[in-house]
């Protein structure tokens, strides 16, 4: 058995499997990955790893097994799925996640070959654990794979208050101990047992106030979009392969990006912190649907328009268009007087939450700070965006006159 000392839940014990698999390089490599990716230039102290969160996790799925009597060889196969859940994460943890999906069409639960080779499929066959199985759990399939990747799953207790606690914001404590407690499976499904919806609210409110407040600050976006872009443009290159991209840890990728004359600029940028600014911070009612529906292609062809029409590199210029606001958390469910029902049915604050999230959604567009003004004004024409809507050169804040900065520090 190991004894590990961890920052969120004291002393782990790693027996098992688990204990097998955690000096593997498969998951000594999540050391080296970060779990908030470039949160860290928002929250300094954000710097804890997905090989941590994989202890976090590991470490709740035994307390929820012991809650469900849960043992045997489904026990192994959960915990096991419990620390190598995250063993498919790229560089930056989600970062570029979408940009090594649109080469190689996998997103980091897609694990399998991963499991079934290596080190890893080594230890998997010596538990007499199959590896097709154990990726099935990661990605949330089945009954026992809800507990892993799911609505009421042990990953999102351990990174709530871990992020939180790593940050430094209040916002994503929640009470573990009930959650594991009143689980239960009912029909196969993984429910709240009763007299728990606000147990389920507290998850959910948890995960909306995080959002915006770590997840998607603004600089922590904008500097993901600047990773994102770079790490195309070093795909251009003859010897780095989608593969290999999302392979690497954190380290690796700075490093290509650093050695590359195509990519040097942003390294530095990132390096000093130096990061573009907000040029366009445009709410979801102003933006033309036709937005919503563009692809990749048709978003690249609008930056070089732009950059082109404000005679600037076209590296310059960056629209990040996230995905419409969605709240997963509402299909948790909850028993309420015996039937089944899922948390958005029940829970008023669903609804509230909601309109929330889509009054802080925003369309961003990213320039130097020296041409934001422009590149403001010609990316709202080019995108079919009202001008008085969105141009932050200066920024209405409860009626007082804001610079843009204050915000972006």
């Amino acid at each position: 058995m190991a004894t590990i000392k961890d920052s969120v839940h004291d002393h782990i014990d790693v027996t098992g499997v688990a204990e097998a698999l955690l000096d593997t390089p498969e998951v000594q490599r999540l050391r080296h990955i970060k779990q908030l990716g470039t949160v860290q230039l928002v929250y300094p102290s954000a710097n804890h790893t997905r090989f941590e969160h994989s202890l976090g996790v590991y470490h709740l799925a035994n307390r929820a097994l012991t809650h469900l009597d849960i043992g045997g060889k489904h026990a192994d196969r959960i915990t096991a799925a419990a620390i190598l859940h995250d063993i498919g994460h790229g560089p930056f943890s989600h970062n570029i996640e979408t940009l090594t999906h649109r080469y190689t069409g996998k997103y980091h639960d897609d694990v399998e070959e991963l499991l079934s080779t290596g080190t890893v499929g080594s230890v998997l066959r010596e538990y007499d654990l199959d590896p097709a199985y154990i990726a099935d759990l990661i990605r949330g399939d089945g009954k026992y794979g809800q507990l892993v990747s799911g609505e009421l799953d042990v990953d999102r207790m351990d990174y709530l208050i871990r992020d939180a606690h790593h940050t430094g914001v209040p916002y994503g404590t929640i009470d573990t101990e009930r959650l594991l407690r009143e689980l239960r499976f009912v029909n196969d499904e993984l429910v709240l047992d009763e007299g728990n919806v606000q147990t389920a609210e507290s998850l959910l409110l948890a995960r909306a106030l995080m959002n915006p407040t770590v997840y998607t600050h603004p600089v922590a976006r904008i500097s993901k979009a600047m990773l994102r872009r770079a790490s195309e443009r070093l795909l251009d290159a003859p010897d780095i392969t989608p593969e290999q991209l999302r392979r690497m840890d954190d380290h690796d990728l700075l490093v290509a990006l650093r050695m590359d004359p195509e990519t040097q600029s942003f390294a530095e940028r990132y390096d000093h912190r130096k990061l573009l600014k907000r040029a366009l911070w445009t709410e979801i009612h102003d933006v033309p649907n036709s937005l919503f529906r563009a692809d990749h292609d048709e978003i690249s062809n609008l930056e070089s328009t732009i950059a082109d029409r404000c005679g600037l590199p076209v590296a310059d210029v960056i629209i990040d268009i996230p995905a419409r606001p969605s709240i997963k958390e509402s299909t948790t469910r909850v028993l309420v007087n015996g039937e089944i029902r899922n948390l958005g049915q029940q829970s008023p604050l669903v609804n509230t939450l909601r309109m929330a999230q889509r009054e802080q959604w925003r369309l961003g567009v990213y320039t130097r700070s020296e041409d934001r003004d422009r590149v403001g004004r010609v990316a709202a024409e080019e995108l079919g965006i009202d001008s008085d809507h969105g141009l932050i050169s200066e920024v209405r804040h409860h009626g007082v006159q804001a610079r843009v900065d204050e915000f972006e520090e």
